[in-house]
C-alpha cells in the first residue's frame, strides 16, 4: 500500500480579538506629568508614585 502525503489543512482565519472593556483613563501627575495609578475622576491631588514618595519625604516629621 503506497503512502500518500498528508495534505495541509486549509488556512484558518485568525481568531477575533476578545472584546475587552475599554481601559479606564488614568490621571497625569500634577508635578511631573507621568501617568498615575489613579483614574481621571479621582478627587484631590493626584501624584505618581515617585512624586507621592517625594512629597511624603518633604512633609514627614524629622523628629
Amino acid at each position: 500500500m503506497p503512502h500518500t502525503p498528508a495534505t495541509p489543512d486549509p488556512a484558518r482565519p485568525a481568531p477575533a480579538p476578545a472584546a475587552s472593556a475599554p481601559e479606564p483613563s488614568v490621571a497625569d501627575c500634577l508635578y511631573c506629568g507621568r501617568p498615575t495609578e489613579y483614574p481621571v475622576d479621582r478627587p484631590g491631588i493626584v501624584l505618581c508614585p515617585v512624586c507621592e514618595w517625594q512629597e511624603a519625604q518633604r512633609t514627614a516629621c524629622s523628629g
